[in-house]
């Protein structure tokens, strides 16, 4: 029983961490819980974790449509998309176009517009183009040659492998402002960004090779964060989340055209 007992407290603690991840992501209703400032800082640990939730709904509503048409496929998994997430990347995505655009190039200006939680035009055409994007995207992956299967696998995984993304970034760059960038800081660690990369990739490499351009994808946005901003914030992994999911299925449907 003694053995025993650490065991089972540190499994109910990823648990609750885990479960604390996918509340903070996702709309999915779970129950209430207690948690302490380093439970919230460790379940950024379990953001892939949240990523196969929304890879889960964003399968599914697309399987549904397209019993009916690809496009209807298409709108139903962008609009689970974005239900299941509750839009929070694309919020990030819009701050962040707003943000550049205004503060033309002065960092303190930038920080401040991208915490006014009001949206320019530029954030609302960035917002609309990136549902086209996946809207287009996804339709054309409904009419790809592919195994329907293994283009349904794929598309559940992209979230989940997006979501590696911040557990790369935190660790890279150093936070712009207090605020959820900094707060997850010290719950990421190089193991967990190991065994989450290695974990989804492998799957990857036997459903559809083309998502292992997700290492290309994070490593870009984290460049492109520390050359223009010199560091990342909560809404930088959000517009990084968006864009990385947009590039995988651009991806996907570039290696099944050739």
């Amino acid at each position: 029983m003694t053995a025993s007992a650490p065991t089972s407290t540190g499994i109910k603690l990823h648990l609750k961490q885990a479960m604390l991840a996918i509340q903070f992501m996702t709309r999915v209703p779970l129950p209430a819980l207690d948690v302490s400032a380093a439970d919230f800082q460790a379940a950024i640990r379990w953001f892939p974790l949240a990523g196969l939730v929304v890879g889960s709904a964003v399968a599914l509503a697309f399987t549904l449509g397209n019993l009916i048409s690809p496009w209807l496929a298409a709108l139903a998994g962008v609009a689970a998309w974005v239900w299941v997430t509750g839009a929070l990347h694309l919020d990030g995505l819009g701050d962040l176009v707003d943000g550049l655009a205004a503060s033309h190039g002065d960092p303190d200006k930038l920080r401040a517009v991208m915490k006014d939680p009001h949206i320019g035009s530029l954030g609302v055409s960035a917002l609309v183009l990136q549902l086209l994007a996946k809207t287009i995207l996804l339709h054309e992956v409904a009419l790809a040659p592919y195994p329907h299967a293994a283009m349904l696998m794929a598309v559940l995984l992209i979230p989940a492998l997006a979501r590696i993304g911040p557990l790369l970034w935190t660790l890279w760059l150093p936070p712009l402002h207090a605020g959820l960038g900094s707060t997850f800081r010290a719950g990421a660690g190089p193991l967990c960004l190991a065994l989450w990369t290695i974990g989804l990739l492998a799957p990857a490499l036997l459903i559809a090779p083309a998502l292992w351009a997700t290492v290309g994808l994070l490593v870009l946005w984290g460049v492109w964060l520390k050359r223009k901003l010199g560091g990342v914030s909560g809404d930088c992994h959000g517009a990084g989340i968006e864009l990385c999911e947009t590039g995988l299925l651009l991806a996907l449907i570039i290696a099944s055209t050739l």
